[in-house]
């Protein structure tokens, strides 16, 4: 199986655990009455399997961006913006001028 196939599918293992686990900590805190919704009505089963699943896309494709981002090389030439000034130590003359307020 190609590296990048079970890089995804770990990925995916990994989004469905912690969607399990959002979803038992929205259940078990009751947030926004979910146990409620969910445990006393007869479809509760179906809106816990949505929770799961939509959940489980989201925590996966977070996953497998972060998995696939960190595998770029790093980049070891320097990066702009943090070269030091370059000091000669001569004075340099600076012409300030302003235009008469006298009429």
């Amino acid at each position: 199986m190609p590296e990048l196939v079970r890089l995804y599918i770990r990925n995916v293992l990994l989004g469905l655990l912690l969607a399990v686990c959002f979803t038992a900590l929205l259940i078990g805190f009751d947030v926004a009455n979910l146990r409620h919704l969910t445990l006393e009505t007869t479809g509760g089963w179906l809106a816990i399997l949505m929770l799961v699943v939509f959940n489980t896309i989201v925590f996966a494709g977070v996953q497998f961006a972060i998995a696939v981002m960190r595998l770029a090389e790093p980049e070891d030439r320097p990066r702009g913006g943090y070269r030091a000034p370059v000091v000669t130590g001569e004075a340099v003359t600076v012409k300030a001028g302003a235009a008469s307020r006298r009429r």
